[in-house]
């Protein structure tokens, strides 16, 4: 007799989760609920297993040998010898290399560091809030979600802010490369041509920049690279690109899904302006519940168990952070968005030796442009409730028209 989970399975073999169906990715959560309540331990349809449960999730991250490479040494479905630049990038790369890589640039994204930009970042918040003041509404994408950590990073690194412009799609489109096993070809081509563009980009300005070396996370790369034992030119290039596609384009899902929570919320938004000392756990609130990435891949590097379901060495595994980040088993009230929630020990960041560079950055980046935004519009409100969704793999809006009022 078949089980409920081989019939729903029979009827939907993506069980509500299809990341190519785009209403899964206007809301995944009903979807991503379905699959951690009926397969939370699943081989999809193309073949890569999914986790959907907190703890299982947790475990793959931090307790199991596992990478992003295979125990080869190859990145799986992936053709490395096409020439994209990504390919160096830490976050695909295992230790040794993995290790070597982030050591060079981590000085620049300690809390330390990170604290050291915070008045420069609020006022950076202060000028784009200044630039819509006198306007009844604005876009959050362009006029602040995205000005906010594209300035900073690009500050960090030693690229011509000016220059944000060119890279901005660039950025967005170039994060595709990271899903090459599922993205459509056209997909695929795109990303491709974006790693191109970005990779001419910064051979052009590293060439300027050896003449001109400053304090910059740019010029400490070259200087590594220099040295000949600590970093070469592809991996110049490649750190180069990923970390400015890092610094500012996940923030701008954190800013723009945030924001969109609280509007839809606003008993949540009204406490948020009753107190704003809550900014902290409203932002990490806005991360578990609608962060900008919903997956991340390991590979693990021997044969794991899951109560009765065994995933070989060397498979590709989609860690639905997502899923994990409303379990109820870890989380009460799990589909309630509630900015007091503490503690609040989602995943969002993902977990283990690849935990995001940059969290200590978009957490305060989050705080100042969401607390800014709030507390200067009293009359702040969504357009529309659908939302435009930009070019990225991550979920970050292309656009989200607010009224601000007069």
């Amino acid at each position: 007799m078949a089980t409920a989970a081989q019939d729903s399975t029979a009827q939907d073999p993506w069980l509500g989760a299809n990341p190519l169906d785009p209403e899964f990715r206007n809301d995944p959560y009903p979807g991503l609920k379905h699959l951690r309540e009926t397969d939370p331990v699943n081989q999809s349809p193309l073949g890569f297993w999914r986790l959907a449960r907190y703890a299982d999730c947790q475990r793959m991250l931090r307790d199991l040998p596992v990478g992003v490479r295979q125990t080869d040494g190859t990145l799986p479905g992936v053709d490395e010898t096409d020439g994209a630049n990504q390919r160096n990038f830490m976050l695909q790369q295992d230790p040794p290399n993995h290790t070597r890589l982030r050591k060079l640039v981590s000085g620049a994204f300690t809390p330390r560091a990170v604290r050291r930009l915070e008045s420069k970042v609020d006022a950076i918040v202060r000028d784009c809030l200044d630039r819509v003041a006198d306007s009844a509404r604005m876009d959050l994408i362009a006029d602040l979600a995205l000005p906010v950590p594209a300035t900073i990073i690009c500050e960090m690194l030693g690229v011509p802010v000016d220059d944000r412009d060119r890279f901005t799609r660039w950025t967005a489109e170039a994060t595709h490369g990271l899903a090459a096993t599922v993205a459509p070809p056209e997909v695929l081509a795109r990303a491709q041509n974006a790693g191109i563009a970005l990779g001419d980009y910064f051979e052009n300005l590293i060439e300027d920049r050896r003449q001109h070396l400053g304090d910059d996370v740019l010029s400490g790369m070259i200087r590594a690279e220099e040295a000949g034992d600590r970093l070469d030119h592809a991996e110049l290039i490649s750190q180069s690109i990923g970390l400015l596609i890092a610094g500012f384009e996940t923030t701008i899902g954190l800013i723009g899904n945030g924001v969109r929570q609280l509007l839809l919320h606003p008993h949540e938004l009204e406490r948020l302006r009753a107190d704003p000392s809550r900014i902290g756990t409203a932002v990490e609130e806005c991360l578990r519940f609608d962060g900008p990435i919903q997956l991340t891949v390991r590979i693990p590097h021997e044969d794991v168990s899951f109560g009765d379901k065994t995933i070989p060495k060397d498979s590709m595994v989609m860690i639905l952070l997502a899923a994990a980040n409303r379990d109820p088993e870890r989380f009460e009230n799990a589909e309630r968005f509630d900015i007091t929630r503490d503690p609040n020990p989602h995943i969002a960041f993902g977990g283990g030796a690849h935990l995001c560079l940059g969290t200590h950055l978009a957490r305060m980046e989050g705080r100042a442009a969401i607390g800014g935004l709030v507390s200067r519009f009293p009359k702040l409100a969504l357009e529309c409730e659908d939302i435009e969704w930009g070019p990225s793999l991550f979920r970050v809006p292309g656009s989200l028209p607010l009224s601000i009022g007069s």
